[in-house]
């Protein structure tokens, strides 16, 4: 069977490391061809030696509406050419907008096109034309995923898809090194700050992580847990309004932000506690990520993934949405009783066998099989 996978680019984030790992695990057994908008000067994530990858270099801000049309029509051109010269089988679009691309590229060809949702569309809206798109193809495609249940129930009823899978990502365990970004070793932070016990939090610096909730929760704890220090690994536009915060509230000693590191596994081993104090998730890679490398970890129940992924009072803790007293109750919990971090986290680790990257390629694979026409695939 050919495969092509079709996003916007490999920088960081959670649909492009799921796209990667999909495409390592699908390429043991069938061809694939992984296809990104941009260029691939940017990459986060190393393409895996069994992929092919072709980078259209058409990622482009478009000074207006014309151009935006011309633009959009040359990367279905561009899509459509390599569905033909690859002999595609399945072309799977990530994200709404290589969704509706892909499907308007396989129109009229034997490539069945397939789309996947990565978060809870009312929570990233998109612009009129897209939405209209959106209506338009999605129908028309041969399936569109979710990750949640929630999710799913919104597709159904909005964009009258004809089938929505609820497929989880999959998670690798242990996590690979990505090259193209900082190897930053925890001790040496962790050591800067004076702290014996991390708990961690790992996402993009914009309003939807939440780390403006968790600061104040932490901030609570602090005096009664001077051996803890909280760590927040990315990046994004919010980085100088956290720093603020941070001083603000007087941790500047117990706080750190280094960035975006390509060792996360490393720092997933390190950590004690994982809290994600998101306002909104499309699923929660980065929680799933922590339960494999067996980290108690605390969340906001909030739309959506998050109780997909903990099993409350197991592994874990979920928390009223946007609750900061909640969230440092549950805090306190956990980081003050250790026979309980030491329980949780041997149930915990069940999640490598709930998210395993073969089981859920698998499924996948699966999908694509019972999508196509009853012929002799293509190997």
């Amino acid at each position: 069977m050919k495969i092509c996978f079709v996003i916007p680019s490999l920088n960081s984030g959670g649909a492009e490391r799921v796209a990667v790992t999909l495409a390592r695990n699908l390429a043991k057994t069938d061809s694939v061809v992984l296809v990104t908008l941009d260029g691939g000067s940017r990459d986060f994530y190393s393409v895996p030696d069994n992929v092919e990858r072709i980078a259209l270099d058409r990622l482009r801000p478009s000074p207006g509406f014309v151009s935006a049309i011309f633009n959009n029509l040359a990367i279905v051109r561009d899509l459509r050419r390599i569905i033909l010269s690859e002999k595609a089988d399945v072309v799977l679009g990530f994200m709404p907008t290589c969704n509706i691309l892909s499907g308007l590229a396989a129109a009229g060809t034997r490539c069945i096109a397939i789309g996947s949702e990565h978060n809870y569309p009312p929570c990233l809206p998109l612009g009129v034309a897209w939405t209209f798109l959106r209506r338009i193809i999605y129908p028309r495609l041969g399936a569109v995923t979710a990750l949640t249940a929630q999710t799913g129930d919104w597709l159904r009823l909005h964009t009258g898809c004809r089938g929505v899978p609820i497929i989880p990502n999959p998670i690798s365990f242990p996590l690979p090194i990505e090259r193209n970004a900082s190897i930053i070793p925890p001790a040496p932070i962790l050591q800067e700050l004076g702290g014996e016990l991390l708990l961690l939090a790992v996402g993009r610096l914009t309003p939807q992580k939440g780390f403006d909730l968790l600061l104040p929760a932490f901030s609570k704890l602090h005096a009664k847990f001077p051996e803890w220090r909280l760590v927040i690994l990315g990046e994004g536009p919010d980085r100088e309004q956290l720093l603020d915060q941070i001083e603000e509230l007087g941790l500047e000693d117990a706080v750190a932000l280094p960035g975006v590191v390509g060792n996360l596994g490393d720092w997933f081993s390190a950590a004690d506690v994982y809290v994600m104090s998101s306002r909104f998730e499309g699923f929660g890679n980065t929680l799933a990520e922590a339960l494999c490398y067996g980290l108690p970890s605390v969340s906001f129940d909030c739309p959506f993934g998050p109780r997909d992924i903990i099993r409350d009072g197991i592994d874990g803790i979920l928390v009223r949405p946007n609750d900061i007293d909640a969230l440092a109750a549950a805090l306190e919990t956990v980081m003050g009783n250790e026979i309980l971090r030491a329980n949780m986290s041997s149930r915990a680790v069940e999640a490598r066998s709930r998210f395993s990257e073969v089981h859920i390629s698998d499924r996948w694979r699966s999908l694509f099989v019972g999508l196509l026409p009853e012929r002799e695939l293509r190997n």
